[in-house]
């Protein structure tokens, strides 16, 4: 326990006249109920695969249904007009593979600067979790993800979500996440507006998304 930890429970047993020790106090602290509700949806009763669709287009996002044999060529079709494409590694060689031709491929090995980045036209990209609620996607920038640079300075973002990442609600997939490793959490194009209320989207990061709902 720290020292100032204990002087603030020292000057509240005195004001209160109360004996109980630190431990007494944190046993009845950890013994107070706590009926938080875990979770706002019931995954059973809702469908979280299109309330998610339906949240992420509400921010602006364009949201496919795709099955998941379907992904490579929805890729193809997504990146149409796209001359370079940002590839991270671990990311599913066959996402890639119906790409026309004359498609450059950027490889971030050794790691890009940030104007080779700004280069490129676009990003691929896989999740860790998505949140159906909000609409949110979330990379922990594993396999498949990349640097959060990777996702922040190229314009256009394609991300790809299988079905079976998403996640209800937030407690649902903070549940899935690992706490140790980053996380950017992504609702719609970046996007920002000042005192007047003008939207100017792409200053903090790609002006397009475009997501892929894989199954």
């Amino acid at each position: 326990m720290s020292a100032a930890r204990e002087e603030i429970l020292a000057r509240i047993r005195a004001a209160t006249g109360s004996a109980a020790t630190p431990d007494q106090v944190d046993a009845a602290y950890a013994a107070l109920p706590r009926p938080y509700r875990r979770a706002h949806h019931d995954p059973a009763a809702t469908d979280v695969v299109a309330l998610f669709a339906e949240r992420a287009a509400d921010y602006r996002a364009v949201v496919e249904r795709v099955p998941a044999g379907d992904v490579p060529a929805s890729i193809a079709r997504a990146l149409a007009g796209i001359s370079s494409v940002l590839a991270p590694d671990g990311l599913p060689g066959e996402w890639l593979a119906g790409l026309p031709a004359g498609t450059g491929m950027i490889r971030d090995d050794p790691p890009r600067s940030a104007a080779e980045l700004d280069l490129a036209g676009g990003v691929v990209t896989g999740c860790a979790v998505a949140i159906a609620e909000t609409g949110t996607v979330i990379l922990d920038h594993g396999p498949g993800q990349g640097r959060r640079a990777l996702t922040l300075v190229p314009d256009f973002h394609l991300v790809v979500v299988r079905a079976d990442q998403i996640a209800a609600d937030i407690a649902d997939a903070l549940g899935r996440l690992d706490s140790a490793r980053p996380h950017t959490l992504i609702s719609g194009p970046s996007a920002t507006s000042d005192i007047e209320l003008i939207r100017v989207e792409g200053v903090h990061g790609p002006r397009n998304l475009h997501i892929l709902i894989a199954g």
